[in-house]
């Protein structure tokens, strides 16, 4: 009987060292895997840091480049009105016969062509990181539509205008200008046969048109800058 006793004594004692390293072991993995969570944690905020660090920065940069587009595009728009009011002015056979000294200036004016390069490299740093990265998505939205869209029909619009300048105003020029300052001043042997004789009206018509809808495309990019520039953190300049 004593043994018996003995053996069970010996078998609670061994049981409850088992447990004893049981539970151990599971404080010991609970530990481990509590700390692995805690660097994952840290990892995830310092990742999210330097994405929050990294947003700031190009769209700061993205800011200062749309603030240049914007003014490069105010220009051109204020040429193309030149050229559009000159030419409004020049298709008017009262005005452009009553004012023969004014028609070389006019049509200074409406003889050229406007280019526009948009700073687009933070945009494509943007694109290559991953369009994400903006938390606002209409943020996010609005560049793309600027960037990806109103860019091009910007320069295919002013591309129509050069197309015209190219191959339909440089050969009148070589034929019939005496004198031509690209802006300024366009001058022709004899103004009324230039009109008479030539295309010279046709052109200003079509010329006409095709300024008064880059006009229109001027305006409706700009307002897109406008846009994307309202909805730009207000803190761009101060990154973490």
């Amino acid at each position: 009987m004593i043994k018996f006793f003995r053996k069970i004594r010996q078998r609670l004692i061994n049981e409850n060292r088992i447990s004893k390293y049981l539970l151990y072991a599971i404080g010991e993995i609970i530990l481990v895997v509590i700390g692995i969570l805690i660097a994952l944690q840290i990892n995830n905020w310092n990742e999210e840091r330097k994405d929050n660090t990294f947003e700031k920065e190009v769209l700061s940069q993205i800011q200062e480049n749309l603030v240049q587009d914007r003014k490069n595009l105010l220009d051109i728009k204020i040429w193309h009105q030149r050229a559009f009011d000159a030419s409004e002015k020049l298709v008017n056979d009262s005005i452009r016969n009553n004012n023969l000294d004014s028609l070389p200036y006019w049509l200074g004016e409406v003889v050229h062509f406007s280019r526009f390069q948009s700073l687009t490299n933070s945009y494509e740093v943007l694109k290559s990181a991953g369009l994400q990265i903006v938390k606002d998505k209409e943020l996010r939205k609005n560049l793309g539509v600027y960037y990806d869209d109103k860019v091009n029909h910007i320069n295919k619009a002013l591309g129509d205008i050069e197309y015209a300048f190219n191959n339909q105003w440089l050969p009148l020029m070589e034929a019939h200008a005496t004198n031509f300052e690209f802006k300024k001043i366009l001058e022709v042997g004899d103004m009324k046969r230039f009109f008479s004789e030539t295309d010279a009206w046709r052109l200003l018509m079509l010329n006409r048109d095709n300024i008064g809808a880059s006009i229109g495309n001027l305006e409706d990019t700009i307002d897109s800058i406008d846009r994307v520039l309202s909805l730009m953190p207000k803190n761009l300049k101060n990154p973490e």
